[in-house]
């Protein structure tokens, strides 16, 4: 961002959200910004020169422009404020907009309006944000999901008038067009604003999805894989599905049939990526895949298991990064089963075989990594990847193993 646009984006959102844009402001302030705001080395010994000097001649062709005005040291060159024209915000704005491409209040306040004038017959629940949008547009503020606000109002319009059996990736394309759109992009929002207006209490253990089963909308049938030398007793059978070499799926809901699973094996694996859990395969071990975090029928199979199985070794094998520790560490807690980390440690990271797989931390990861170093079964292993900056994925691991 050029420093002609960062200063005037700064000064004139700083002037829309002050009083002075709701006309209700008892004392007359500026608005302003002093330059370290903007370029936070501006006072320091080892600012650059170059940084400067660019800034300062933003700062003076902004002020011949008019849209701006500054103060600068009394001996010397250094500015120590800069002062908006508040009575050219429009022009500025406008501005603005024709050069940098910037949405205005006053653009954003008539997107609102369009979409009250759009959506608030379109259904109740539509109907009930929309009055609280014209709540927002009379004090001229500007709700943080404004850019979502009318994908998620069209599903909402949608999803509320439905009477007809539906998967989400059906309703996608019947609202966006795109089969994916839904899941990717607006399925939390649509979900938070019909979770708000509904009329009961949600379990703990309720996915956020679960409101959209009340409006005939379900995600893709979800199924539960495992494999190995095990016994399934459902609806009163027992069925053995140790014949089956590369295990079996079954829908979730077939959950409430199944009486007990008895392992014929010591030892039972979570596995999180699929290409591992196909690769592995151990004689004496019942594998389990779980895709990312534990889901509610998957936390409940478990349960299930260890509830006929307590005597079992539990194991849970992963990537070796923050998300594979964190997929463990809330697995644990939701099942209450001790998982033990399996082909996890730094024995792994320092494995020659493995460096060509070896992948960088980026910031979000050292930043998750952080509070995981604290929790004493990852300590070791953590602080090895933060010290080394290394993480590495599972499936190079699952691989070498089944080569032996």
């Amino acid at each position: 961002m050029e420093y002609e646009e960062k200063i005037l984006t700064y000064l004139v959102e700083n002037y829309r959200e002050s009083k002075k844009d709701f006309g209700d402001n008892k004392i007359n302030r500026r608005t302003q910004v002093k330059p370290e705001k903007l370029y936070k080395k501006y006072n320091a010994n080892d600012g650059d020169f170059e940084e400067i000097t660019k800034f300062n001649h933003a700062v003076e062709y902004l002020s011949e422009l008019g849209f701006i005005s500054s103060k600068k040291e009394t001996f010397g060159t250094q500015i120590q404020c800069i002062y908006l024209a508040d009575q050219r915000i429009q022009e500025i704005e406008r501005y603005l907009g024709e050069t940098y491409g910037y949405v205005s209040k006053d653009m954003q306040i008539e997107k609102l309006q369009s979409l009250v004038n759009k959506y608030q017959n379109a259904s109740p629940i539509c109907e009930k944000e929309c009055t609280k949008l014209q709540e927002y547009i009379e004090k001229r503020k500007v709700p943080k999901n404004i850019d979502e606000l009318d994908d998620t109002l069209r599903a909402v319009a949608f999803i509320e008038k439905n009477q007809k059996d539906l998967y989400i990736r059906e309703v996608s394309m019947k609202v966006y067009g795109d089969s994916k759109y839904f899941e990717d992009t607006t399925l939390q929002s649509v979900c938070n604003m019909l979770r708000k207006h509904a009329n009961r209490i949600f379990k703990d253990d309720e996915m956020l999805d679960e409101i959209l089963l009340g409006y005939h909308i379900a995600k893709e049938p979800q199924k539960l894989c495992i494999k190995g030398k095990a016994i399934i007793n459902i609806s009163g059978k027992e069925v053995d599905i140790s014949g089956f070499s590369g295990g079996v799926e079954f829908l979730a809901s077939d959950l409430a049939n199944i009486q007990s699973i008895k392992l014929m094996v010591p030892e039972f694996m979570t596995i999180e990526n699929r290409n591992s859990y196909l690769r592995y395969y151990k004689d004496g071990v019942v594998t389990f895949y779980l895709g990312g975090y534990a889901n509610r029928y998957q936390r409940n199979f478990i349960k299930m298991v260890y509830a006929s199985n307590d005597y079992v070794r539990y194991l849970h094998f992963g990537d070796i990064d923050a998300g594979g520790f964190w997929i463990h560490h809330n697995l644990c807690e939701v099942t209450g089963v001790n998982f033990e980390l399996f082909s996890m440690s730094t024995n792994e990271l320092k494995n020659s075989k493995y460096d060509s797989c070896l992948h960088r931390l980026t910031d979000h990861d050292r930043t998750r990594l952080q509070e995981l170093k604290t929790m004493g079964m990852y300590t070791d292993v953590v602080q090895y990847m933060l010290n080394y900056n290394v993480k590495l994925e599972q499936e190079i691991i699952s691989l070498e193993l089944m080569n032996h």
